[in-house]
């Protein structure tokens, strides 16, 4: 008995030591495999620094890469020497420094704006047309080397960077066509030696303010109907984004289009807003970003009575039916979804899905999701990546804080969640279910790569749903009930609705929202409306000698 005890306690002493050996050889091949691939993805990291570094170098020679502002004309520094750098988010490197300006070169560049504008609104809408499309041609011939710059300082794929170049450049097209059809209109008097007419000339000096994420089209859009209506302006891109604003005005300038007609200053925001706003020479300011931001432009306008179009955040509603193509919606979620790593004002915020087949359209998406790559824009195989970094480390730890909130609160992630293992701001692609209306990530934009998924049971319900948010910028269905389509288009409370397809931003139709969204709309011919006074005359005494 004594034996058989001995010999059972001396095996499992071997078994324990053979064990043992056994986890340390697998700790040992597991950290020499952790450790080979550190070394390889630094290799790879350390052979796109020197890859973007020479992109970067290119780009200087072209004569794109500006790193001064630019008044009348002319490139130049702060007046005080003062600089900011600009960073690439993938690997947090300084691209640039450039002027950390102030309010004195604002007033400059208003003053040089204002000076401009008495020539430039006397040009033929014709001159001015060509002039607009002049600039589109350059923008379009030199797509791929600002889509490296946007990818540089912004961090998007170099695919969606081309892309954003091609959309921008739609709008100085189509306003350099829309210059031309500026009509004004002739009414019937009611006393018979009169006659009426209704003038629209151009509201003047424009301040134009422009955020992060669509460093080039959301200028774009704004600038070209200005221009075309025959105001000036004066841009002040965000900081974090400045060189692909630099790079515009330079095309502008080869373009044709006078000095002090485009003027870009940036650098300290709440000098430079309060100089825009005290102006009187400033007669209107556009702006898209935040809504709190709006808000207080919006309220530093009324001191001066300027005209003001905001287009603000929005948290964007998509609607999935029982009878609605999966497949369809699916796709269509996800490229709303994960475009530009999820910083879009039109990105799917609140994914609504009917009970019916919410199991089902949860499972499709995950992995849909799961398919997606995560990198670096310039990296190989970028056609396919779906999602960059996030443009900040603000951005990851705002992300951060919704994910917690809710995962407090019940909701439970099915996919990500957390930092990528890239480092630096880049973000797992995330898909959350069962989140509810008091969590953040219902009430408020997360600007970032979340999905939170919501069931519902009735139209009504997802209507109610869809509808309890104070943004009202834009929402999508899904369904292939056409009668069904037409009652969520009137009843959803947005300026923007898409059926069966969520990337539906186009220069040829008006971009914008209602509720604290903002006001005003940008593209289409209504995009002209709001950089045009009405002038009325009146003729009288015609009967006269």
């Amino acid at each position: 008995m004594t034996m058989t005890v001995a010999t059972r306690a001396i095996a499992t002493a071997r078994s324990a030591v053979r064990a043992s050996r056994l986890r340390n050889v697998f700790t040992a091949q597991k950290s020499q495999s952790h450790a080979l691939l550190i070394r390889q993805m630094s290799s790879e990291a350390q052979s796109m620094r020197s890859e973007e570094q020479s992109i970067a170098a290119r780009l200087r020679s072209s004569g794109l890469f500006r790193s001064q502002g630019l008044i009348g004309g002319q490139w130049i520094d702060a007046y005080d020497g003062r600089t900011i750098k600009v960073h690439n988010p993938a690997n947090g490197e300084v691209i640039a420094n450039v002027p950390l300006m102030s309010k004195r070169e604002t007033d400059d560049a208003i003053t040089s704006a204002y000076d401009a504008f008495k020539s430039w609104s006397k040009l033929t809408a014709a001159d001015r047309s060509n002039r607009l499309r002049k600039w589109y041609q350059l923008l379009t011939t030199h797509k791929e080397q600002i889509g490296q710059l946007i990818t540089l300082e912004q961090g998007k794929p170099l695919k969606e960077s081309v892309g954003e170049i091609n959309y921008g450049a739609s709008f100085l097209e189509f306003f350099s066509e829309e210059a031309k059809r500026v009509y004004g209109d002739i009414i019937s008097p009611t006393i018979a030696d009169r006659r009426l007419f209704v003038l629209k000339q151009p509201v003047g000096v424009v301040g134009v303010i422009t955020p992060w994420n669509f460093p080039l089209a959301m200028i774009t859009r704004k600038v070209a109907p200005a221009l075309a209506c025959g105001c000036t302006v004066v841009i002040k891109p965000s900081e974090l984004t400045p060189l692909t604003a630099l790079a515009a005005a330079e095309l502008s300038l080869q373009a044709g289009i006078p000095p002090g007609v485009v003027n870009v200053v940036m650098g300290d925001a709440p000098a430079i807003g309060d100089a825009i706003l005290a102006s009187t020479q400033v007669r209107k300011i556009t702006f898209t970003g935040s809504t709190a931001v709006g808000k207080k432009l919006m309220a530093g306008a009324a001191g001066t009575v300027k005209r003001v179009s905001l287009e603000l955040g929005g948290n964007a509603p998509h609607i999935v039916f029982d009878d609605a193509d999966v497949d369809v919606a699916v796709k269509g979620v996800i490229a709303s979804k994960f475009r530009n790593s999820g910083q879009t004002c039109v990105s799917a915020n609140r994914i609504l899905v009917q009970q019916g087949i919410y199991e089902k359209f949860c499972n499709a998406f995950s992995k849909a999701a799961q398919d997606l790559q995560v990198g670096d824009g310039f990296g190989e195989g970028v056609a396919q990546f779906f999602q960059g970094p996030l443009i900040n480390e603000a951005a990851v730890q705002k992300v951060e804080k919704f994910l917690r909130d809710a995962i407090t609160k019940g909701a439970k992630v099915v996919l990500g969640g957390k930092r990528h293992s890239l480092g630096m701001t880049f973000f797992e692609p995330t898909v959350i279910a069962d989140v509810n209306s008091d969590m953040l990530l219902f009430r408020e934009e997360v600007f970032g790569p979340v999905a939170p998924l919501l069931p519902f049971r009735t139209e009504e319900e997802a209507i109610g749903l869809a509808n309890d948010a104070n943004a009202g910028l834009a929402a999508c269905v899904y369904t292939n009930n056409i009668q069904r389509s037409w009652r969520m288009a009137e009843a959803l409370e947005y300026g923007m609705v898409g059926v069966n397809e969520s990337l539906i931003a186009t220069e040829v139709a008006p971009f914008g929202g209602i509720k604290q969204s903002g006001l005003g709309r940008e593209g289409s011919k209504y995009g002209m409306d709001d950089y045009l006074e009405l002038k009325y005359v009146c003729l009288g005494n015609m009967d006269g000698n």
